[in-house]
């Protein structure tokens, strides 16, 4: 589903209606919503998580202000240095739990707060909607979901561009604009359905046991 919009309009403002659309017309949502940057107002973040059950997941802003409060979920390591894991979020109390990464040299037995320390420590996911929300984002799922799905969908997204030819339009009218957006959908939700519609094929058991002629390079 494609929104048209003037140029002056950021892309952000369509992430919550696209999910109510999906909720609303299609009775799904994801789970997670993988976003370029942080740039989404966490009170919309928020409203996600609770109403819908849908969490987003974005990079950090360089300027980003985190209270130091948040440093253990954050930066993955305690006040006294020592590293964490995230081991993750409990639906029933919301809270998410941080725990000693078992593959880090443990220093609590050095550390003088050892005999007060639970050496576990829980945050809830409103603290701050884009270090924790559904996964936090310095967790070993956040930084993987990140870096190689986030990679892959930004991809994807260039190649339908290019295969559409959308690269090669400038459009100055919105309601030209709306009508490209219309027939690109259409493209997209026609191909869709020709897949999930095609008879499977019986797999070739013989294919690779096949002798094939060699190619000659004549060049």
């Amino acid at each position: 589903m494609c929104w048209t919009a003037p140029a002056n309009r950021g892309d952000v403002l369509f992430l919550e209606p696209s999910l109510r659309y999906l909720h609303r017309h299609l009775n799904f949502t994801p789970w997670l919503v993988l976003g370029d940057m942080a740039y989404i107002k966490m009170a919309t973040q928020k409203q996600l998580r609770e109403e819908l059950g849908i969490g987003v997941l974005t990079h950090l802003l360089p300027n980003l202000d985190v209270p130091a409060a948040l440093a253990p979920a954050l930066l993955l390591q305690c006040d006294q240095g020592q590293k964490l894991r995230w081991l993750g979020l409990h639906q029933d109390e919301q809270l998410h739990w941080f725990g000693i990464d078992p593959e880090a040299e443990c220093l609590c037995p050095y550390c003088w707060q050892g005999s007060r320390c639970a050496q576990e420590f829980s945050f809830r996911p409103e603290d701050h909607e884009i270090v924790l929300g559904t996964v936090p984002v310095n967790s070993r799922v956040g930084r993987r979901l990140l870096k190689q799905s986030r990679s892959w969908i930004e991809a994807a997204q260039s190649y339908e561009k290019n295969q559409l030819g959308l690269s090669q339009f400038f459009l100055n009218s919105l309601r030209l604009a709306a009508i490209v957006c219309l027939l690109s959908d259409t493209v997209c939700l026609l191909r869709a359905h020709a897949l999930l519609n095609k008879p499977p094929r019986a797999p070739d058991l013989l294919r690779e046991l096949r002798p094939n002629q060699l190619t000659l390079d004549l060049d």
